[in-house]
């Protein structure tokens, strides 16, 4: 009976922490409405582009905002790739090569120009080599890594730009290690000077322009293609800066001109517009659920009533029944977005899509405008979901009730130890009492029977 109150403190500190969860639950679904608004906002979804290859085997692109419609006729007479080079073949990639002096390998990077190309030797003759000017990367070789998979290891450990693999060809002397430029274009060939080991020296050591004891494999070029008979020559095989706003990606060598076309992606508003609307939907439903009454079972939910609730759920509403200025379309309902009987959104993407193509600009004005649905949603989100807006006021007053009630069940026990103490003392003496008690009427209880006998 005594510990009543503290039921009751503890059954409404209950309530208020379901409560407390709630708001959670709220917030996290006007959060996720909020992002979801943003692919309607000014730019996003309205700015997008998307890209058309005539053949996806040849080319593929992507598109960003500050593309411009249009179709581009492309040809593409070579694609980039990386110099590679391959040594002459050991007998093993374990024996030393050499005699483990001190070894660097010093590798230039630059453009071989000029002269005749031997296929079959894979060596120039009468070329030249000019630095790209990205300065000398060198490798040291010693006593400890002097063979071929202790070569390759240290030249992939100095991170320089140049990949190292063992090839094993299948021969009396299989094993070849071949080098490789990690990156592509005419710019990035490969001049390779030994000092030190003379034996590391005449596997290794490549001078396009001079001496070549390594053969080249693969020729370091630029990708050239034209865009609509423009000449370009680029170092990558994706190229951003062709055409604007937009990056290629060449696949392969055309036989034919080929097109790409770059339009508005209309498709994107659709998803945006969709996400909008499911994000609506999740955040009425949350609302509606959290305060509702189960009239079956008599029972409210458990922030039926609640003012906040209402607030939200009044404040959403009137403001996508209110109708935007200074555009073609002024309401939701123009574009295929409409309220059902139960408070959530529906959308007709047949109606959307119609008028985003016949009006792009005033379905953007609609949303995104000053006065747009997604303007004022946004800042009226942003306030909601701050440190002054109406969840964290709601939410705080439930953290001081809470914290109320713990103090004052707190006082309460101390008050139940003290309470507990008196009975127990008070129980202490009537029992000592009820002792003595019982000592006296055992005692006249003896007299009377003497008594009685003395009588008799």
């Amino acid at each position: 009976v005594e510990r009543r109150p503290i039921n009751q403190l503890n059954s409404r500190q209950a309530s208020y922490q379901a409560q407390l969860s709630a708001f959670g639950t709220i917030k996290n679904s006007l959060a996720a409405f909020q992002t979801a608004l943003q692919g309607l906002k000014s730019g996003g979804s309205f700015q997008a582009f998307k890209t058309t290859p005539a053949d996806t085997s040849i080319l593929n692109a992507t598109a960003s905002a500050s593309a411009v419609a249009g179709s581009y006729a492309i040809d593409i007479t070579s694609l980039a790739q990386s110099q590679q080079l391959v040594a002459v073949g050991q007998a093993s990639a374990t024996t030393a090569i050499g005699g483990g002096a001190a070894t660097t390998l010093s590798f230039d990077f630059g453009t071989i120009s000029g002269g005749t190309f031997n296929a079959t030797s894979g060596t120039y003759t009468g070329a030249a080599f000019a630095s790209n000017g990205g300065g000398i990367k060198t490798v040291s070789i010693s006593n400890t890594n002097n063979t071929l998979q202790g070569i390759r290891d240290a030249i992939n450990a100095a991170n320089i730009g140049v990949t190292a693999t063992i090839i094993n060809d299948g021969s009396a002397t299989p094993y070849r290690i071949a080098l490789s430029s990690n990156i592509a274009g005419a710019s990035n060939s490969m001049s390779i000077s030994v000092s030190g080991d003379a034996a590391i020296g005449s596997l290794l050591s490549n001078d396009p322009a001079g001496a070549q004891n390594m053969m080249q494999t693969i020729t370091a070029q630029n990708a050239n293609f034209k865009v609509n008979g423009v000449a370009i020559s680029k170092a990558s095989n994706t190229v951003a800066d062709a055409i604007q706003g937009v990056t290629l990606n060449l696949g392969k060598v055309t036989a034919a001109t080929t097109t790409l076309t770059v339009s508005k992606d209309n498709g994107a508003v659709s998803s945006a517009a969709n996400a909008f609307v499911k994000a609506y939907n999740d955040l009425t439903n949350t609302l509606q659920n959290l305060s509702a009454y189960n009239a079956s079972t008599k029972s409210g939910a458990v922030l039926q009533g609640d003012s906040t609730v209402r607030m939200m759920s009044t404040q959403l509403r009137d403001m996508l029944n209110a109708t935007v200025p200074g555009g073609t379309y002024s309401t939701l309902s123009q574009v295929g977005i409409t309220f059902q009987k139960d408070g959530t959104l529906a959308l007709d993407s047949t109606k959307l899509d119609a008028a985003v193509t016949a009006n792009m600009a005033g379905v953007a004005n609609l949303f995104s405008s000053a006065s747009g649905y997604v303007t004022k949603l946004d800042q009226w989100t942003t306030t909601a979901l701050g440190s002054t807006g109406m969840i964290s006021s709601r939410t705080d007053g439930l953290n001081s009730s809470i914290k109320d009630i713990t103090n004052q069940v707190a006082a309460l026990e101390t008050r139940m130890t003290s309470i507990e103490q008196r009975y127990r003392t008070q129980f202490t003496a009537l029992d000592a009492m009820l002792s003595r008690m019982n000592q006296t009427q055992n005692y006249l209880n003896q007299q009377l029977s003497s008594l009685q006998n003395n009588k008799l």
